[in-house]
């Protein structure tokens, strides 16, 4: 009978077994060994839960992996996003909190993707894990590529936030490089330097490349690197563009990060503007880096609004190399990205344009024109007749009369809204109501009515005769 050996992935075979093994992230090492080894030896910190952020594959999970297997905790791992709701958070993380170790010293809850828990779909997820928290007995990590997502705020005051900086090229092919020796594998330096620039400080993503190209030829090479990898550049989330953009170390990795960015031209834009003087300093940096931005915008709007879209190359050379080499005078600051504000504003006027929108919609049908016409030229009218007419009769009549909901009339006449609503609510109570004909009447009624009307009809065509022959 033959026997199949199951082959390991090379990413769980060379994976880090000793903390020392996982490149680079000194800094994280060694906040992530002090906070551990309290727990260890029986002290629980002030903060019960860790936040380990950065880019992927830059060895957050591994670093975790490794410190439970030398401080012998056990560890449960989890997927964030598979544990979305609060009754998977209570009947996951919540029993695990404070059940006790079967053979080690206790139980690491390790949620990857944190990022993944914090939507709006979620059903008291995040609201959960926040009351688990601060009450655990055994240490909470979690991790995610982007920590400063608005819904995260809360949970970023009670965790302890460790970061992981990206790898760099250099790093990369070094892994890879004792990887083809321990392998016993040709692998051409070149070929290793291409292989690790496409990754963009993933190690994850270039030892799977490399496996890749080693398992279907039996060597790595730059030329089966180049048809192998062709096209597979990946596309960067906000964080990791932002650190390209602003610590780019030439023209080319600059306009790449810009190019493989996930976001829109216009949020990238507006990540850059608020997060500009949070790295430069200089006020000669700063000139240049939005003297640099207001060019790009100026590209963009003719881009878009007259079609000349080869414009766009010079958009990304602005955002890209032109933020990056805009730093000449002093050097970079570390302070942390923070959320742009104006992101934040349209996320919090989203209901008010909502309501503008059904308010346009519901006034175009009825006067039989656009909408465009209804927010650009009728609604500023409504507002200023709402909002500064003496008599709030006819605002109230026009409640009515186009069947305005509350919201609508506090979005045209702002603070005056109750009084107009209730003397519209008054107006409709005082309003007349058809008396009900008695039981005897109901077959009369509709016979007099019909006399009444043929005896006017009558009497119009008499007054008209006596007009022409009178």
């Amino acid at each position: 009978m033959i026997k199949h050996h199951k082959k390991i992935p090379w990413i769980i075979k060379y994976r880090p077994r000793t903390v020392e093994e996982v490149v680079n992230q000194e800094e994280a090492k060694r906040l992530l060994t002090t906070w551990l080894s309290a727990w260890a030896s029986g002290k629980k910190p002030a903060k019960r839960a860790a936040l380990l952020y950065g880019p992927p594959g830059v060895g957050k999970t591994s670093l975790v992996e490794a410190l439970a297997r030398e401080y012998n905790f056990e560890l449960l791992e989890l997927n964030a996003s598979d544990y979305r709701s609060a009754y998977a958070i209570r009947r996951t993380v919540g029993v695990a909190a404070f059940k006790k170790a079967l053979f080690g010293k206790g139980i690491i809850i390790l949620l990857d993707e944190i990022d993944g828990v914090a939507t709006r779909e979620d059903a008291g997820g995040l609201q959960e894990l926040l009351k688990i928290i601060p009450e655990t007995n055994n240490p909470i990590i979690m991790t995610a590529n982007d920590p400063w997502k608005d819904q995260l705020r809360p949970l970023r005051d009670k965790v302890l936030l460790v970061q992981f900086k990206q790898l760099s090229t250099t790093q990369i092919i070094g892994v890879l490089q004792r990887i083809c020796e321990k392998e016993r594998l040709e692998c051409e330096r070149e070929a290793l330097r291409l292989i690790a620039q496409l990754s963009q400080g993933d190690l994850r993503a270039a030892i799977n490349d490399l496996e890749a190209i080693a398992e279907g030829y039996g060597k790595v090479t730059l030329a089966l690197a180049r048809a192998i990898l062709r096209g597979r550049e990946k596309k960067s989330d906000i964080w990791r563009t932002l650190n390209q953009v602003f610590y780019a170390k030439a023209a080319w990795m600059a306009k790449r990060a810009v190019t493989n960015s996930e976001e829109d031209y216009e949020t990238l834009m507006a990540w850059i503007n608020d997060n500009i003087p949070r790295k430069y300093e200089e006020p000669g940096d700063l000139h240049r880096a939005y003297d640099a931005l207001s060019r790009a915008s100026l590209f963009l709007s003719r881009a878009k609004f007259k079609g000349y879209w080869s414009l766009l190359s010079y958009v990304f050379d602005l955002i890209g190399p032109g933020i990056t080499y805009a730093r000449k005078e002093g050097s970079i600051l570390k302070l942390r990205y923070s959320y742009p504000e104006r992101i934040k504003l349209m996320a919090s006027l989203r209901e008010v344009r909502q309501i503008r929108e059904s308010l346009a919609q519901k006034l175009a049908s009825r006067l039989l024109v656009s909408k465009s016409t209804v927010k650009n030229d009728i609604l500023p009218i409504l507002q200023t007749i709402f909002r500064y007419s003496k008599d709030l009769t006819y605002p109230a009549r026009l409640v009515l009369g186009y069947e305005l909901t509350k919201e609508e009339v506090k979005y045209l006449a702002g603070n005056k809204a109750e009084e107009i609503i209730e003397l519209a609510e008054k107006i409709k109570r005082t309003r007349r109501i058809p008396r009900e004909p008695e039981r005897g009447e109901a077959r009369e009624a509709p016979r007099e009515q019909k006399r009444a009307s043929k005896k006017k009809k009558q009497e119009r065509k008499g007054k008209t005769l006596d007009m022409f022959f009178g």
